[in-house]
C-alpha cells in the first residue's frame, strides 16, 4: 500500500489565513474600484456616495420649450441624456458606476417600477444637492429644491429607492444588461421607465398633477458645479 503523504499540522491554519486574505483582498479591491472612479466619492463611515454634478439648464430643446422636472440627475444634452430636458442636475459618470459605489456600502438594489400602479422597491436613500462653499455651502433635500410654479408650494417629501436598472432592449440591437447606461438616467421622480438607478416612491398617479420646477434662487446659476449626495437611510 502506498504511504500517504504527510503534511505539517499547521497547514489547515495556513490555508484558512490564505483564504481569508484572498476574500479581504477581493472586498478591498471592489471598494477601491468604486472609490477611485473619477467623479464619485465613497464615504464608508458616513454611508454616502457623492457624485460630481452641474446645475442643468432648463431650456435644452431646440424648440425652447420647458418641460416639468421629472428627473433629479441624468446625463446632459452633450452626452445625449434621454431626460436632459427634465432634470435638476447633470452628471458625466456611468449610472452603473454609481450603483457599484452604493453596493460597496452593502446596499442591494431592489426593483424599478414602470406603469400606473407600479411602485419602486429597494433600500431607501436620502438624496441631497450640496453647493460649494463659494455658493453658500447649502445642502438641500429635493423637496427644498422643487416647487409647483403655479402655486409655489414645495414638492411633497418623498422617499427614494435604490432600485437598480432594468436591461435595455431595442429590437435589432444587442441587449444592454444595465439599461441606465444607455439612457444616462440616474434618479427619476416618476416611473416612466425602468432604465435608471433610483426612483422615488411617487407613482404615475402623482405624475399627472405634480408639475414641478426648480425653486427660484434655490440653486446657483446653470452650469455651476455641485455635489449630488446619496446617503443610505438608517445608517
Amino acid at each position: 500500500m502506498m504511504a500517504l503523504p504527510s503534511y505539517p499540522p499547521e497547514l489547515p491554519l495556513m490555508l484558512n489565513r490564505l483564504s481569508l486574505a484572498a476574500v479581504v483582498g477581493l472586498a478591498v479591491a471592489s471598494v477601491a474600484l468604486a472609490a477611485d472612479t473619477p467623479g464619485i466619492a465613497v464615504d464608508k463611515a458616513a454611508k454616502t456616495v457623492t457624485v460630481d454634478a452641474k446645475v442643468s439648464p432648463r431650456k435644452v430643446l431646440d424648440s425652447g420649450e420647458i418641460y416639468p422636472i421629472e428627473v433629479v440627475a441624468c446625463w446632459g444634452k452633450d452626452k445625449k441624456g434621454k431626460k436632459a430636458h427634465e432634470t435638476i442636475v447633470t452628471i458625466d459618470v456611468l449610472p452603473s458606476e454609481v450603483a457599484k459605489a452604493l453596493e460597496s456600502l452593502g446596499a442591494k438594489p431592489g426593483k424599478p417600477a414602470v406603469g400606473d400602479e407600479a411602485k419602486a422597491a429597494g433600500p431607501v436613500v436620502n438624496v441631497f444637492i450640496q453647493m460649494a462653499p463659494a455658493d453658500g455651502g447649502k445642502k438641500l433635500s429635493i423637496d427644498k429644491v422643487l416647487v409647483d410654479p403655479k402655486t409655489n408650494k414645495p414638492m411633497p417629501k418623498v422617499k427614494f429607492h435604490f432600485t437598480g436598472s432594468a436591461p435595455s432592449r431595442v429590437p435589432g440591437q444587442p441587449d444592454v444588461p444595465f439599461g441606465a447606461d444607455t439612457t444616462g438616467s440616474l434618479i427619476m421622480l416618476f416611473p416612466v421607465d425602468a432604465e435608471t438607478v433610483f426612483q422615488s416612491a411617487f407613482t404615475m398617479k402623482e405624475e399627472k398633477y405634480l408639475k414641478l420646477d426648480v425653486k427660484k434662487d434655490a440653486l446657483p446659476k446653470e452650469g455651476t458645479p455641485v455635489k449630488l449626495v446619496l446617503e443610505l437611510a438608517g445608517k
